[in-house]
């Protein structure tokens, strides 16, 4: 019999106008044993009708309510019980209620994630896991970058390091991560733009980002319940100007909470289904979003001989 799945497909499109990414579900404590195989489709929806510009919280009747919808496939791959390898591919559409601009759609940005998990010890009652991944991701499209909030991305080229803790005790659990985000350098299709100060260029530096989750929730053998608070901090860029659109290097930060259920079918353990919802309540210089995403993976075992099961207790 295919063994148990759960795979997560977490967006950070909730917390921006609509930055890249940051791992889909590389910031879970889940891995596919050797020879596992999933695959699978989620759909997310993300809209506001108030943003930050800056510090203060505003409504712009040029917009209306701003919405964004995307939907990812993606792989996971058990290289071995301790190393997985990840890949997520989004399709992202845009548009306003009201206003003249116009809303644009199109694949955004290719993701690979290696997942390993060196440690696992018993400590007390519980045991703990320590993860570290290294992340990957690029745009797929010549998309346009300077027309945002209707933009489907910033383009940059992005590395991502992210070091994570999971500690179980019974169904319990606890998780917490941080990870730094390297990103590249983009341009405009203009010769020149004024931020804080005029630049003759169609070269923007991208200012790098921290990112922090934790989370606490129930492992049960077909159920896993979370709850979540992330951050994403910008190091560096600057505010929104009054009354003007946001530029890919604005200084974007958010906090939003999130409720996670992941869940596999008993009677047809290689198929799961995956709900959230998230709401941004606190930011700077992005959209204040409510968002949901639901999801279905299935499982495709290459190898009888693996242990255990995907939805194993780290």
């Amino acid at each position: 019999m295919i063994k148990k799945l759960i795979a997560a497909c977490l967006l950070l499109l909730s917390a921006a106008f609509l930055q890249p990414a940051i791992g889909q579900n590389s910031n879970d404590a889940i891995m596919m044993n050797k020879g596992q195989f999933c695959n699978g489709i989620s759909f997310a929806n993300s809209s506001w009708t108030k943003y930050w510009e800056g510090t203060h919280l505003r409504d712009n009747q040029n917009i209306g309510r701003f919405t964004a919808q995307t939907l990812m496939l993606m792989s996971n791959f058990g290289i071995s019980d301790k190393l997985n390898i990840m890949a997520g591919l989004p399709y992202v559409s845009t548009r306003a209620s009201a206003g003249t601009l116009h809303g644009m759609k199109g694949f955004q940005d290719i993701s690979l994630d290696i997942k390993w998990k060196p440690i696992s010890m018993v400590i007390g009652q519980g045991r703990l896991s320590l993860f570290l991944v290294g992340g990957f991701s690029a745009p797929l499209s010549n998309y346009s970058i300077d027309l945002l909030p209707m933009s489907i991305g910033v383009g940059s080229t992005n590395m991502v390091g992210r070091v994570m803790l999971n500690y179980g005790m019974g169904i319990f659990f606890i998780r917490v991560s941080a990870a730094h985000i390297w990103r590249s350098n983009v341009t405009l299709d203009r010769t020149a733009y004024y931020t804080t100060s005029m630049h003759l260029t169609n070269e923007v530096e991208m200012p790098d980002q921290a990112f922090y989750n934790g989370s606490i929730g129930i492992h049960k053998k077909f159920l896993i319940a979370e709850a979540e608070v992330n951050n994403l901090t910008t190091l560096g860029g600057y505010d929104i100007r009054k009354n003007d659109m946001p530029f890919p290097s604005n200084r974007m930060n958010s906090t939003d909470l999130q409720a996670h259920v992941k869940y596999t079918i008993p009677a047809f353990t290689h198929l799961s289904l995956d709900g959230m919802f998230s709401y941004v309540v606190a930011g700077r210089n992005l959209g204040q979003a409510t968002s949901f995403t639901v999801g279905a993976y299935y499982v495709f075992d290459f190898d009888k001989k693996s242990a255990g099961d995907s939805n194993k207790k780290n």
